[in-house]
Order: structure tokens, then sequence, then C-alpha cells
């Protein structure tokens, strides 16, 4: 993968996956705090939340921005552990697939909840 871009793009994709995640989770503690706390955390109130298509989307732009930042993040750690270009390919394709699977499921869980197919 590090053929295909430069470090100093992942880096950038990174601090703006911080930004972007940032901005957004300030948006979903706004949406929580103005629908009551206590109130918002309810089986039935996180339901209709993910039935919102504008929120459900939301939620899944924060899951991915997350899972990208933070896969990329632990890449980077582990990569200054030990060098070589087999070990760092292994680092990179491991903790893409990682990234791929987490927001595989995360999604199928979001577009479940928004298509009613999960019931109190």
């Amino acid at each position: 993968m590090s053929s295909i871009m430069r470090e100093s793009h992942i880096m950038k994709i990174h601090y703006l996956t911080a930004l972007v995640a940032v901005a957004l989770v300030i948006v979903h503690i706004m949406v929580r705090v103005t629908q009551g706390f206590s109130d918002s955390l309810e089986f039935e109130s996180v339901v209709a939340n993910y039935k919102s298509i504008p929120y459900a989307i939301v939620l899944e732009a924060i899951l991915i921005l997350i899972s990208v930042h933070g896969f990329n993040g632990l890449r980077v750690i582990l990569v200054e552990l030990k060098q070589g270009r087999a070990y760092e390919n292994a680092v990179t394709y491991g903790c893409l697939a990682a990234m791929i699977i987490v927001i595989a499921y995360g999604s199928r869980t979001i577009i479940m909840a928004s298509m009613g197919m999960v019931e109190a």
C-alpha cells in the first residue's frame, strides 16, 4: 500500500478524518443533549434515531471516519515498532482488513435498524 500512496498523503487523510469526526461527534452530542440524555438512551429512542435517514447518515459517517482514523493510527504505531517491507505490508493490510470488517458490521447494524429489522 505504501507504494500506492505516499505516507504524507496517508497522514493528511489521518488529520482530516480527525477534524471531520470531531465535528460530527459534536453534532451527535448536540442531538443527544437536545433530546434529553437519559431519554435518548431508551431502546425505542435509539431505534427511532436509526430510522431518521439524515441521522443514520451522520452515524454511518462517524463510523467510517473513526474507523479509518483509528486503524490508521494503529497502523502508524505498529509500523514505528518494527521496520521491514514484509512487516509493514502485513500491518497495513491487516489494519485495512480489520477496518473493513468493523465498518461492514457497523453498517449492517445501522441498515438493519433503519429498515425496522430490530424490534423491541
